[in-house]
């Protein structure tokens, strides 16, 4: 078994598979939607429940390498396994005009409908989704399709403010926001398979290369949680779903916070899982250990779609892997821990601890009053790791020492004894700021007895956001503000001779879009600066859950390596300009698979600043792309860049389209919007 691609490979199944490469889902609007099927080839004489995967990626070859592992198995073990390309995207006609938008939303309730009606189908219908899929997997769900018996959603989130690429407690995510929007951007410029839709494929090429807006425009128009986030987040009225819901999230990847809130705000039967990888499904699970989540599936929809009992809903309703402490590497490609387990949430396992902030420490006792004041270096974040690792050869957050001495840091003595903490990890400070707009970010680390830091858990807050991220409200500097705030949602067990540091900062680059003056910060220390723990209580007798399946999946389609692919991060400082920059390069390679087609992505983003000046901020995003077959031979560029002054942010765009050596399109597009105290 190879350790990174880490399941077993699957080909005898208890019933044997069709697939029907493509089909067309017309809509009621004449819509066709483009949708592979892998079905038990003996399904319209005994129809069975369908799983619909729901996503913009193009089923043909964007994800067609991991498609066929998990749905060809789910059709092997007797489901219709439905891969559908969303509107406007692959072969599927129309305009992607954003993420999550309720035309989105009500299309995927037309697929259902569609589904459970054909004739190899048993008339009920379960969805899932990684990312994307596990977003919309929510939301059609809240939409109640009286077809869709249960979901899982996979690394998704519950609040598209708050919890997505685009902001985080009120800040833009410097790092994530212009480099997922300009994913989107090169995806949307891509053609259709001619060999689907025949010769209109120029002509729906050229619809979306001049009709699909840069996605980024609107994200950057909505800096507060408005109305725009709130459609598509269903943490706004849980209530609305009313079917079972198995929710999946893992320590390295960023949308691990709904999980909790789910539990707790969902009414429905409900599951969630909690292991330590990056952003990819857990049968190919980066940090290991992977698990069977391919049975954990079939054990969830065997349950609800088959109605056969297998003792899912018995068990206890998290399950978590607990990490060991390990030396910090930019790819881990395992982390050492325990699973555990909780009957519900929240938890009846806690309790809290509260460490007070004082002179460099965090003690125990309540310290007197001080004051420690740091003016934000604008390289600060350096050490932070990418914000979604996908288990690629870099990522992950490395040694935090670097960040720690650009920042003010609060040691607690050394542990005598174990400490695992689970849940939120709270923050109460009393802070001022010299200028009207800031930001505070927060990093929780573990010390080891070699004084290596390690990322544990952290936060960011628009200090203007203070009150509400609906109505924020410009700072007076010089006046003294009570904060709280969570970081984010984590597990770890802190060993005996290693220490908890609070790291805090005004800066956080790249993460955080930094504000548009200098600040600052100055911590009022005494009995209002705390950090509360919340700490997992150790019985006598360890928790631990019932050990998974191993890993396994159907064997991915035929493909050949033209080029290999190959991921690194580079840091640049240029000491005359003092300027900092970091460029991450991501070659997915060159691949052809077997009926011929060609597919090559490239990706790299630019990350620069000026240690001393905050609008030097500057994100560039190139995109190149090439599809090919025989004489058909399509290639895209996109180079996006994302700057701002005091009062603007700047953003461009720009898109070059060829067929073989010939540019068939070029276009710009160029926005400034105006800062909303960010």
């Amino acid at each position: 078994m190879n350790k990174k691609n880490s399941y077993h490979t699957v080909t005898n199944f208890p019933r044997k598979v069709r697939i029907i490469k493509n089909t067309w889902i017309i809509l009621a609007d004449g819509t066709h939607l483009a949708a592979c099927i892998w079905l038990p080839e003996d399904a319209e004489k005994k129809p069975v429940p369908a799983i619909l995967e729901y996503i913009p990626y193009r089923k043909d070859d964007g994800t067609a390498l991991r498609d066929n592992p998990i749905h060809e198995y789910f059709a092997g073990h007797g489901y219709a396994s439905v891969r559908v390309d969303m509107r406007g995207s692959g072969d599927s006609d129309g305009l992607l005009l954003d993420e999550y938008l309720p035309q989105e939303q009500l299309d995927a309730v037309e697929v259902i409908t569609w589904l459970a009606v054909q004739p190899w189908c048993s008339g009920s219908v379960g969805m899932m989704g990684k990312s994307w899929g596990g977003f919309n997997s929510l939301q059609v769900a809240a939409r109640r399709p009286p077809e869709l018996k249960a979901i899982i959603t996979a690394f998704s989130t519950d609040d598209r403010y708050n919890d997505d690429c685009h902001y985080m407690g009120g800040c833009i995510l410097g790092s994530d926001m212009l480099s997922w929007a300009s994913i989107m951007l090169s995806y949307n410029a891509l053609p259709p398979d001619p060999s689907v839709v025949g010769e209109r494929w120029r002509e729906m090429w050229f619809n979306r290369m001049e009709n699909t807006p840069p996605f980024i425009e609107n994200w950057l128009s909505h800096q507060t949680r408005d109305e725009f986030w709130k459609q598509g987040s269903v943490i706004e009225d849980y209530g609305h779903i009313q079917c079972p819901v198995y929710v999946i999230g893992g320590w390295v990847d960023p949308y691990t916070n709904s999980i909790p809130r789910l539990l707790e705000g969902l009414k429905v039967p409900r599951k969630g899982l909690i292991g330590p990888w990056a952003h990819t499904y857990p049968h190919t699970g980066i940090p290991q250990p992977a698990i069977g989540f391919l049975q954990e599936c079939l054990r969830w929809w065997d349950y609800w779609l088959k109605g056969i009992e297998t003792n899912i809903m018995a068990e206890p309703m998290l399950k978590v892997w607990m990490p060991d402490p390990r030396t910090p590497e930019p790819l881990e490609e395992d982390w050492p821990g325990h699973w555990m387990e909780e009957s519900g949430w929240p938890s009846k396992n806690s309790s809290t601890k509260t460490l007070w902030l004082g002179e460099g420490l965090l003690a125990e006792d309540e310290p007197e009053n001080f004051r420690l004041t740091i003016t934000g270096d604008q390289t600060n974040g350096k050490a932070a790791g990418v914000w979604c690792p996908y288990g690629n050869t870099f990522g992950f957050p490395i040694d935090q020492g670097i960040d720690d001495e650009t920042s003010l840091t609060f040691n607690a003595v050394s542990l005598e004894n174990s400490q695992e903490i689970f849940g939120f990890p709270k923050v109460n400070l009393a802070i001022s700021v010299d200028q009207p707009k800031a930001l505070l970010a927060i990093r929780l680390c573990d010390i080891d007895s070699n004084g290596v830091s390690r990322l544990v858990s952290w936060g960011l807050l628009n200090l203007t956001h203070y009150k509400s991220h609906e109505k924020p409200e410009p700072l007076i500097p010089g006046k003294i503000y009570q904060i709280t705030t969570l970081l984010n949602f984590t597990a770890y067990n802190l060993p005996p001779g290693h220490h908890w540091r609070l790291a805090i900062s005004p800066t956080y680059w790249p993460h955080a879009w930094p504000s548009p003056q200098k600040v600052q910060l100055t911590l009022h220390l005494g009995a209002t600066c705390s950090l509360v723990l919340p700490i997992h209580l150790i019985k006598p007798k360890k928790i631990t859950a019932n050990s998974f399946e191993e890993p396994e999946g159907a064997p991915s389609i035929e493909k050949v390596f033209l080029r290999k692919g190959n991921s690194f991060r580079k840091f640049l400082y240029n000491e005359i300009d003092q300027q900092l920059t970091m460029v991450d390069t991501i070659d997915d390679g060159r691949i052809q698979f077997q009926d011929g087609l060609i597919f090559d992505n490239q990706i790299i983003n630019t990350y620069s600043i000026n240690e001393e000046n905050p609008t030097s901020a500057k994100v560039e995003c190139i995109r190149q792309i090439e599809i090919q077959r025989g004489d058909w031979d399509t290639s895209i560029r996109t180079v996006s860049t994302m700057t701002s002054d005091e009062d603007f942010f700047h953003l461009s765009n720009h898109l070059t389209a060829n067929e073989g050596l010939n540019c068939v399109l070029e276009k710009s597009w160029f926005k400034i919007i105006l800062r909303n105290l960010v």
